[in-house]
């Protein structure tokens, strides 16, 4: 029977950080990304070595962010829109000024300083890997965790919890695990055919860029004074 985590009796932060820390890969598939809230996530990727042998894909699929930046372009991303670059490169620019804004909102904190450096860090060392699914207005979220384990080497959860704080930890959710392992390869069949689609692109690089340009960029290495 699949346990549900609702965020009231069972947290599905808890879970995640348990599983991640026993897992050698991931595959999470998100509508909406919150920068400050991959602290959750963080400590368990700093072990990977990256690339295929130890990365997390992260899928985001925020077409229509919380302020909608980009409801004006919704329509050209419906199931019958024909999507091309003069139309997704508009998109992705929109989506990047949403992470952009995400670090104006609020006082920054040394955790928030901290999670967003090594944010950075992991993603220029292709420990963790995002893309923007610029295609449909994609709105599920999954989450798969590969692991060291012959009988269930693939754990996936899917409900409604976003790679946001609230979504992780605190506000009523909806999540079931799937320990199946036939309904488990099914769901990564899902996500390898979205990953794989010509119109999700690879944002890594511009986050870290957006990440190193703001308050939390890593220090400047202080030069020291040649002697005579």
């Amino acid at each position: 029977m699949p346990t549900i985590y609702d965020n009231i009796e069972h947290h599905l932060l808890g879970e995640l950080k348990g599983e991640l820390a026993g897992a050698t890969r991931a595959d999470v598939c998100v509508g909406y990304f919150n920068l400050r809230g991959w602290r959750h996530l963080a400590d368990a990727v700093d072990s990977w070595p990256g690339g295929q042998a130890g990365e997390c894909r992260l899928l985001v699929g925020m077409t229509r962010t919380p302020n909608e930046l980009v409801r004006e372009l919704y329509p050209l991303v419906g199931p019958d829109a024909r999507m091309d670059r003069a139309q997704a490169i508009p998109l992705r620019r929109r989506v990047a000024e949403e992470f952009r804004h995400q670090l104006t909102v609020g006082p920054p904190t040394n955790a928030d300083e901290d999670t967003l450096r090594r944010l950075s860090a992991q993603l220029r060392a292709g420990k963790v890997v995002v893309k923007l699914a610029l295609k449909e207005g994609l709105h599920a979220k999954l989450y798969l965790l590969h692991r060291p384990d012959s009988k269930a080497p693939l754990v996936g959860y899917v409900g409604s919890s976003n790679l946001t704080f609230a979504g992780l930890q605190h506000q009523g959710e909806l999540n079931v695990d799937v320990l199946d392992q036939d309904a488990a390869r099914k769901l990564q069949a899902w996500f390898d055919a979205r990953w794989a689609d010509q119109w999700c692109w690879d944002i890594s690089t511009e986050l870290a860029d957006i990440i190193d340009e703001s308050w939390a960029r890593p220090p400047t290495p202080t030069r020291t004074p040649s002697a005579g």
